[in-house]
């Protein structure tokens, strides 16, 4: 509460982004349903949400994991928090940071105002997580077929990064199993080998896709990386 004492003091509303021009709007509404990253000005992680009803510069986060960020504890209804939004926008491929300020609603539900597009880019490095975990990898048919261990060195809702003794090729369709977090079932996620990378020391790294994700699916996912990511930057302070 100390922390978010910064930015609730009771200071005038803040201004609406200059207009661009008509040419060069941003359509808002084309981001709904997009999984985001909430973050304050200076980086430090609030929530995961999905943002609902973009319109001109307005909408909602509907925040996945129902455990408040300490930052967030003792947020009044009428005091606003600047905030940083980003996500990916799966459709168009596209990196999006957007800035604005929340308020909270009931039901973990947050009111974005003064809501506006900062940036789109080709990078889509969100709800990335670097890790060091035993995994499996599963492959059911063809060179190299059967379970093997592996250690998962980053995930992210679209894809993995995981480290094998066993060759893989591009193209190559696997099931990988992680327990992201040892109070939860495991994640089981069916892949797609996307890049393979060579290591001068140590075994070749792949980039791979999840395939046949249901938005079930990849709630959970977010949800869980999310709830390491917020373990990891407590055990590290």
């Amino acid at each position: 509460m100390a922390l978010f004492d910064k930015f609730k003091k009771k200071a005038p509303a803040p201004p609406p982004p200059p207009p661009k021009p008509a040419q060069d709007a941003e359509d808002v509404s084309v981001y709904s349903h997009m999984r985001v990253e909430v973050t304050t000005k200076d980086g430090q992680m609030l929530f995961v949400a999905k943002l609902m009803y973009p319109q001109r510069h307005t909408a909602e986060l509907h925040q996945y994991s129902e455990s408040e960020a300490p930052l967030l504890e003792g947020c009044s209804e009428t005091e606003a928090l600047p905030v940083h939004i980003r996500g990916y926008h799966d459709r168009l491929r596209k990196a999006v940071y957007m800035e604005g300020f929340i308020t909270p609603q009931p039901k973990h539900i947050w009111l974005v105002s003064h809501l506006y597009v900062a940036r789109v880019g080709n990078d889509r490095a969100f709800f990335r997580l670097d890790t060091d975990l035993d995994a499996s990898v599963t492959k059911f048919s063809g060179r190299n077929a059967g379970e093997f261990p592996c250690r998962l060195r980053n995930i992210s809702v679209g894809g993995a990064r995981f480290s094998s003794e066993q060759q893989y090729w591009e193209g190559d369709k696997l099931l990988l199993t992680v327990k992201l977090l040892e109070d939860r079932d495991p994640s089981i996620m069916y892949c797609q080998v996307l890049r393979v990378i060579e290591k001068e020391e140590g075994p070749r790294e792949y980039g791979c896709q999840f395939l046949e994700l249901n938005e079930a699916d990849q709630d959970k996912i977010t949800e869980n990386i999310f709830t390491a990511q917020r373990k990891g930057r407590s055990a590290s302070k």
